[in-house]
């Protein structure tokens, strides 16, 4: 699967897969996958119209009984088999996931890859422990239990930033719950989930189990948010796009799942280790180019440290090799596009008007001038409530600000909309104590930023969203609970009939 040429015959019947097999779109609009790195087109496909989004839905509908009625251990054998599926095609997906989305073939190889096959086997192994509260008997003669259940057909967007994860952490506690779905990835970055679903039916999943369409927001996106036989929304993405999410979806009743923005800060105190905060806030800020919604974005560092701080990431900055994301020695790849490149620009270029950039702040030429690239870059000097630091750039730009107390540290961490992700950095365990309780984030990282792992659940506060991905709270997520009550007796009148309507 090592080249262009070999994607575009993978996916010659088309980027849509409803109901086990791969098909063209309807909607009569072209569009091509672009290599960020190069500005080659890889694949050109017909999007998905609505049409496709209700056939994948009526696929999804009619696969519903059959794969919830299965016993968990056979749902959890068939999942077993998906992940040694995918262990076998890594290699495949690590070099679609980098050519689709120009990231570093380390990046895909050591990180998105190896997540995703661990998560499977954590959601296969989670489909045996659908559990509910045991029996008791809380009224008299009574005895109660409750059941958690499937819901049904799911309807899931995923972005561009991690393709092959996010589709991960879409289907697959859904599906270990028993549930179908229909997942729309960007349009920019289908391959991988596409790859992702082909493996599933290799694996044993059943047709109709798992759906991709592939189209535009506004009309597949909505239409599949909108759409009646659709009981639960799951979103990741923008936090503007989420609440137009939130507002088709109340308009049907449906359970809604938001994963949105986030602006991460990055806390220093004054006795934490500095080499180790330095580099924590370099790979932090620069994960994925800083396309992450839980990318190190602020940093605030206590006064003592704060002029070697800067100094150091500014150096270790310099130090990260650009280059294409094939070469096992890059550390930066482009960002998504063109587009997002000058997104990125705009917001560091207005910043010089009252900032200072340190390092960066310009896109590298030369050889890799046709790319999306965009250097790492350092901002000092900029005021808490500016557009730099209150808004979400999603690129490889880290803001550092001083704090001189405690309280002044946490209180600007949380001095914005947004509450996905935190770290804080001291050798002081009740300051790091403190930071974890008053950070209001749905993760908080002491002395590490970034790391996540398939047990642990990943979600927000505030305008981050709310609901878990991973874990088993994202299992709980796709179920739904109903209390069960048997009358033990056997007594046709009981007290509390006679309550109601008297002794007849």
């Amino acid at each position: 699967m090592g080249n262009g040429i070999q994607v575009q015959d993978r996916f010659a019947d088309g980027a849509q897969y409803i109901g086990g097999k791969l098909r063209s779109g309807t909607s009569g609009r072209q569009h091509a996958v672009v290599n960020p790195a190069t500005g080659e087109t890889v694949l050109t496909y017909e999007l998905a119209g609505t049409a496709d989004v209700d056939a994948a839905v009526a696929a999804a509908r009619e696969a519903f009984p059959g794969w919830s009625g299965l016993a968990p251990a056979e749902r959890a054998e068939v999942m077993h088999r998906f992940a040694a599926v995918l262990a076998e095609q890594a290699d495949d997906f690590a070099h679609v996931e980098s050519l689709q989305c120009g990231k570093p073939i380390k990046l895909s190889t050591e990180f998105d890859v190896p997540g995703t096959v661990d998560n499977t086997s954590f959601f296969a192994g989670a489909a045996r422990h659908l559990e509910g509260k045991s029996a008791a008997e809380y009224d008299g003669d009574h005895t109660s239990y409750v059941r958690r259940e499937a819901i049904g057909v799911i309807g899931s967007i995923a972005p561009w930033n991690y393709p092959l994860q996010m589709a991960a952490w879409k289907i697959l506690p859904a599906v270990a719950a028993g549930n179908t779905i229909v997942l729309k990835p960007a349009e920019i970055t289908p391959l991988t989930s596409l790859m992702f679903a082909q493996a599933a039916t290799l694996a044993g999943v059943p047709d109709g189990v798992i759906n991709i369409v592939t189209g535009a927001g506004k009309e597949a996106g909505e239409h599949l948010v909108g759409h009646p036989d659709v009981v639960m929304t799951s979103f990741t993405g923008s936090t503007a796009v989420g609440k137009r999410v939130a507002e088709i979806a109340t308009s049907t009743v449906k359970r809604l799942h938001l994963e949105l923005g986030g602006k991460a800060p990055f806390v220093v105190f004054d006795d934490a280790d500095l080499e180790a905060a330095v580099h924590g806030a370099v790979a932090g800020a620069l994960i994925n180019s800083g396309q992450d919604c839980t990318a190190a974005t602020r940093a605030y560092v206590q006064r003592p440290l704060y002029d070697a701080f800067v100094r150091d990431v500014a150096a270790l900055m310099e130090t990260v090799r650009l280059g294409d994301p094939f070469d096992p020695s890059t550390d930066l790849g482009p960002l998504i596009s063109h587009a997002q490149r000058d997104r990125v620009a705009g917001f560091v270029e207005r910043a010089r008007a009252h900032a200072t950039v340190v390092t960066g702040g310009e896109a590298p030429g030369g050889a890799l001038a046709a790319g999306a690239y965009y250097r790492p870059t350092l901002i000092t000097g900029a005021a808490q409530d500016s557009e730099i630091v209150q808004s979400e750039i999603f690129g490889p730009v880290l803001v550092v600000l001083p704090f001189d107390t405690d309280d002044e540290g946490i209180r600007l961490a949380n001095d914005t909309p947004y509450g996905l992700a935190a770290s804080a950095w001291s050798r002081d365990v009740y300051r790091t104590g403190r930071a974890t309780r008053e950070i209001k984030a749905g993760c908080v990282w002491v002395n590490d930023h970034i790391p996540i792992i398939s047990e642990m659940p990943h979600g927000g506060y505030k305008a981050s969203g709310f609901g878990k991905d991973m874990s088993s709270y994202s299992f709980e997520e796709y179920t739904q609970v109903k209390h069960v009550m048997y009358d033990n007796t056997a007594v046709a009148r009981k007290d509390w009939h006679r309550t109601i309507f008297g002794d007849r």
